[in-house]
């Protein structure tokens, strides 16, 4: 079956996670990369990350931790709120601030920080 403009673009991202991640180097990237933009079927592309790891996407997991820290997170807000007085009600602002991205499935809390945090600190990254 003829692969499409998408699909080869998918492989040349796929292929520069890997090397990304060290499992390719460049002079293999390069070539890999080229055979992927000249290549016409789907055989053709899939034997160029045959032999790489499969990602295997976990959205859900991600989610369910960021979900069950927020909730925690809030529940303490709203407890202090209580116990200090119960007058302006303030945690509504760190509510709407990380609710609302998480609520459109949009990255950008406490957990999404944490791996920017990690990709930062890994050896040869800017």
């Amino acid at each position: 079956m003829r692969a499409s403009d998408a699909e080869r673009d998918a492989v040349v991202d796929a292929l520069r996670r890997h090397a990304a991640e060290g499992r390719l180097d460049l002079a293999e990237l390069e070539q890999r990369v080229a055979w992927a933009l000249e290549a016409r079927t789907h055989d053709e592309l899939g034997r160029l990350t045959a032999d790489l790891p499969r990602r295997q996407p976990r959205p859900q997991r991600r989610r369910a931790a960021e979900l069950r820290a927020y909730v925690g997170v809030i529940a303490m807000l709203i407890v202090i709120w209580a116990v200090t007085g119960a007058d302006y009600f303030w945690p509504m602002w760190p509510m709407l601030g990380w609710g609302v991205p998480l609520a459109l499935g949009r990255r950008g809390g406490p957990l999404d920080c944490r791996r920017h945090e990690l990709a930062r600190l890994r050896p040869g990254s800017a």
